[in-house]
């Protein structure tokens, strides 16, 4: 074992595991709170049964593309410490994220740290990946301000906004790479899917309730923006489980006069059972994969 690592007894490993494995428990709880209270909110005349269909199919989506922040986390782990279970990183991952749920926001990553500890990979890169995991995705989110632009400023063209932003990501992975390494490249990569397959998922509901050709193909990319700015918002602001509240907030705004405020509400509920679902879909089969403790590298 390298000097790097930290050594706790088989006791302490299990309680870690207990604490990780609680906090996923108390998001669960949550959860079903969360689900019964936009279920309440819902306005269901709008949807047909083929529209419940598409729905689940893209809770599934979103609950697949957990998998590329899973692939993210471990890239960070590899840089940080050679980890080399990828198995056991998106285990990890996995079982933990619905602790985001719980009211305060950093759960998940209590929760992560625990599990983590209890699988022996050490404190030091477990702080610093879930660090640079927050500092990746929030420079990765920032990017897609150029695409709200339009909204924002007058006679500002949004091909230009396009090409900003995929020029700013272009040169964003260019440094990393060059400064930081492979692995890191690698992990705002796959963050960058995560975000466009988020963005992509909540435009797919605007069309189902307010109807594809209502909306013009440049409001369809100043939708996906605004989704992800949101989006981030949510994820930087403390204490808010999962940004409840703050993503909606912000939504209304960018997008008034786009959409109509009734169709909107009921877009942002169906998005939030939609990542709700995922997410439970994500943690059911990521526990199912079996545990490989203390696969450090040496």
């Amino acid at each position: 074992m390298s000097p790097s690592q930290i050594k706790i007894s088989q006791s302490l490993r299990y309680l870690l595991n207990w604490v990780g494995s609680g906090l996923a428990i108390a998001g669960i709880l949550f959860i079903g709170y969360r689900l019964h209270s936009y279920w309440l909110e819902l306005d269901l005349s709008k949807i047909t049964l083929l529209g419940w269909g598409l729905i689940f199919f893209l809770a599934v989506v979103y609950g697949a593309a957990n998998f590329l922040l899973a692939y993210a986390w471990w890239q960070l782990l590899q840089h940080f410490c050679k980890y080399g279970s990828i198995a056991n990183s998106v285990k990890i991952y996995g079982k933990s994220q619905l602790a985001k749920y719980v009211p305060g926001n950093i759960f998940h990553l209590a929760g992560r740290q625990a599990l983590g500890m209890s699988a022996g990979i050490p404190t030091k890169s477990l702080v610093q990946s879930m660090l640079w995991e927050l500092i990746l995705i929030a420079v990765t989110g920032s990017l897609f301000f150029w695409l709200i632009l339009p909204r924002l400023l007058n006679y500002f063209p949004l091909t230009l906004g396009i090409i900003l932003m995929l020029a700013s990501f272009i040169l964003a992975l260019c440094l990393l790479h060059r400064y930081l390494g492979h692995h890191i490249a690698v992990a705002i990569t796959n963050q960058m899917f995560f975000l466009l397959i988020s963005a992509s998922i909540f435009i797919v509901l605007i069309g189902l309730i307010s109807g594809y050709d209502k909306l013009t193909p440049s409001y369809w990319v100043i939708i996906g923006g605004a989704y992800t700015i949101a989006w981030l918002a949510g994820l930087v602001t403390p204490g808010s489980p999962a940004g409840v509240g703050v993503r909606e907030m912000i939504l209304l705004i960018i997008l008034k006069g786009i959409i109509a405020e009734d169709s909107l509400l009921i877009v942002v509920l169906l998005g939030r059972i939609i990542t709700v679902v995922g997410d439970v879909l994500f943690f059911l089969i990521t526990t199912c994969i079996p545990s490989k403790m203390y696969a450090i590298e040496r």
